[in-house]
């Protein structure tokens, strides 16, 4: 056995020296010996101790069997194997390409030494997951189509009715749906034609485009109408599926519906709703300008003249709010079937909303003035159509109607169309109500005038355009006892705008509201200025109230708030009430009076004489003054019937115990008239015209300073 020592001269065995020897060289080691492999030598060709002695063993044998020692060659080369340590291959990087073939591997890692064990196992492995993924696919596709079936099963039997027909449209099968649906049973229905359930609605060639579309597209989806059992006839939503075999042949037909029929009445009433007013059933707006737009396009074509005629029922909402919006609804139907009636078949009535119909007249004539007259007589049929009594709540009521009609040859516009119609109605109104206008270009540069003059008044009293004139009121003696204020506009551009144009539009507008108030708040302030003077606190001051202003339903509480702003006295103050606006809703107008009157303000009853008063209604309202209304002051003396009315208003005055005030006195001859006969208080050109509070003022001077407590 070999051995080594070190410097101490220590025994090292050659594994020993092997492993240091290894472990310090930069470069790989190699031996000679099996027995260093392991410690640290790269390997080699190696011999073994049983090798050498194999060798030995096989000379001895030899000589044993008698040859000569000499005879036999000695051995220089004993047998060997190439073995490497593969950790030591490792970290030198030699790659095991170059190591002799059949050379054996210490410490190679289990993979590379069986590497044909592993693939084998791996494919192995990967056979069995194979296997085992088919069988798994497999069961689940059965699964999965166990499932499919009882869910196509559950479908077949679902509220949807279902029938499978073969290619030639023979029933094979059907569901429970489809015999609630049809009336038919099962038993009836199996082995007949489709055509079991067919209408009669859609035609021939409703059915080819159907089983055309079915043969091209092997699909179809639609509205169709079939009968039932019972005869009943209903709609219902088909789907059609074309069934194919693997080679494309058609084979069945399956399909599927559901009743529509309800659908289809919804359908209508939706329609009904966009379409129809609800409560006239009368086309409404959208379905008069589609039926408007034919019509434009009918008299192009045809060179035939028609008329837009647009009515609006006259005092109607007096009606609505004096006896309630059901009686006002019960009138409208009435009225639409009145108007329906007088019209022909071809004429269209709409109503566009409140109490506002308009009727298309088509086909009239190629003439304008021929179709003009025809336009005319039957709107004419209309009014007297409307002028009949109706039948209200167990009560006979009278309405009447204005109507606005323009002519059209297919080249004007709906818009324009309505609106000039819409014109010409109003200046119907205009023109006293109950009666019918046709549209002029003059009244369009009219409604432009009054369209700016309505832009510039919403803005006159931001600009302060607006002044109070006081026109002075006097007594028997001359003497200035009050005054009524008056508005007027100092438009710059226009100049002054006379209060006739532009009170009606304040109106009109809703504009008097504020403006009214306006009035009613300088009025006070007014006054309270007045009271701080001895020569002056003795005036009063007649403001005239608007309809619309005093139909407020807050109006007591802003008369109240105005005085209360100002601190004016309520004694001096005048509201002055014209008859019409009084007895508009008279028990409404005497709780309102009475709400103010007992702050001690005083009412006057302007231009009386010129409506229906009754003697009954006037001993009710707390008034405190009658004005004579000037057109009957105008022909005084001379006019006998203006006399008679005159001298019966101060009479009744001085009956009731009211004072009596007469307005436009503008020469002596009517004052000495009205004084002889008891009037002793006039207001009028005679004692001074409507003038600023300036000349007003000037005007109170030079009446001296004796007015004491002229109110």
């Amino acid at each position: 056995m070999p051995y080594a020592s070190d410097q101490a001269g220590s025994f090292v065995s050659y594994p020993r020296m092997a492993k240091l020897v290894s472990e310090y060289s930069p470069v790989p080691t190699y031996a000679s010996w099996d027995f260093y492999m392991g410690h640290g030598i790269v390997g080699g060709n190696l011999s073994t101790a049983q090798a050498q002695g194999e060798a030995a063993g096989e000379i001895l044998l030899r000589i044993l069997n008698g040859e000569s020692a000499d005879a036999i060659p000695v051995r220089r080369n004993v047998p060997g194997h190439y073995s490497f340590d593969y950790l030591q291959l490792k970290r030198f990087n030699i790659s095991l390409s170059r190591l002799p073939e059949y050379s054996s591997i210490i410490h190679q890692p289990w993979h590379q030494t069986n590497q044909t064990l592993v693939w084998a196992g791996v494919l192995l492995a990967l056979t069995l997951v194979g296997l085992l993924w088919a069988l798994w696919a497999s069961v689940a596709r059965k699964r999965q189509a166990e499932v499919e079936l009882r869910i196509a099963a559950k479908a077949f039997e679902s509220q949807t009715a279902m029938l499978v027909t073969d290619a030639g449209g023979k029933i094979l099968r059907v569901n429970q749906a489809f015999v609630h649906s049809t009336g038919y049973s099962m038993e009836e229905a199996i082995g007949q034609r489709t055509s079991l359930l067919k209408s009669g609605r859609q035609d021939k060639a409703f059915y080819e485009r159907m089983w055309r579309e079915l043969v091209e597209q092997h699909y179809w989806q639609g509205v169709i109408w079939n009968r039932r059992k019972n005869g009943n006839i209903y709609a219902e939503w088909l789907t059609i599926h074309a069934v194919a075999s693997p080679e494309g042949i058609t084979t069945h037909y399956v399909g599927a519906f559901s009743d529509i029929t309800q659908n289809k009445e919804a359908e209508a009433e939706v329609h009904r709703l966009a379409y129809y007013d609800q409560l006239t059933g009368l086309p409404n707006r959208r379905l008069l300008q589609d039926r408007l737009g034919q019509a434009l396009a009918a008299a192009g074509r045809n060179g035939l003249y028609g008329a837009v005629l647009f009515l609006d029922l006259d005092n109607f909402k007096t009606l609505n709010d004096t006896r309630g919006h059901h009686l006002g609804d019960c009138l409208l139907v009435q009225v639409g079937e009145r108007l329906g009636k007088a019209l022909r078949q071809v004429d269209t009535l709409a109503r566009l909303g409140g109490d506002e119909f308009v009727v298309v007249l088509e086909d009239l004539s190629v003439e304008p003035q021929e179709a003009a007259t025809l336009a005319k007589l039957i709107a004419s049929s209309l009014c007297s159509a409307i002028a009949q009594p109706f039948r209200l709540d167990e009560q006979d009521c009278s309405s009447a109607v204005s109507i606005g009609i323009c002519l059209f040859d297919g080249k004007q516009t709906i818009e324009d169309l309505l609106k000039n119609a819409d014109i010409a109605m109003y200046q119907a109104k205009a023109d006293g109500r109950n009666t019918l206008r046709f549209f002029d270009p003059e009244m369009q540069a009219a409604l432009d005038k009054r369209s700016a003059l309505e832009s510039d008044l919403r803005h006159a009293l931001v600009r302060n355009e607006l002044q109070l004139y006081y026109q002075a009121q006097v007594d028997g003696a001359g003497r200035i006892v009050g005054a009524e204020v008056l508005l007027r506009w100092l438009h710059p551009e226009r100049r002054p705008v006379p209060p006739s144009e532009f009170i009606p539009l304040a109106e009109e507008t809703g504009l008097i509201l504020h403006i009214g108030q306006w009035v009613l708040e300088s009025a006070c302030r007014q006054i309270k200025t007045w009271s701080e003077d001895e020569a002056t606190r003795g005036l009063h001051i007649s403001v005239n109230v608007s309809p619309l202003q005093f139909r407020q339903h807050d109006f007591v509480d802003q008369v109240l708030a105005a005085l209360q702003l100002s601190g004016a006295d309520p004694g001096r103050l005048k509201l002055e009430l014209t008859e019409t606006l009084v007895l508009d809703d008279i028990e409404n107008s005497i709780s309102k009076m009475h709400g103010i009157k007992k702050t001690g303000i005083n009412f006057s009853m302007d231009d009386f004489g010129s409506g229906y008063s009754s003697l009954s209604y006037l001993t009710r309202l707390p008034l405190d003054e009658l004005k004579i209304d000037k057109s009957f002051v105008l022909n005084l003396p001379g006019d006998y019937n203006d006399e008679v009315i005159a001298q019966t208003i101060i009479t009744m005055g001085q009956s009731l115990g009211l004072n009596v005030i007469a307005e436009g006195v503008e020469t002596e001859a009517q004052r000495a008239f009205l004084a002889r006969h008891g009037c002793h208080a006039y207001q009028g050109y005679l004692f001074s015209r409507p003038v600023p509070l300036a000349e007003f003022t000037v005007l109170l001077q030079s009446q001296g300073s004796a007015l004491g407590d002229a109110g």
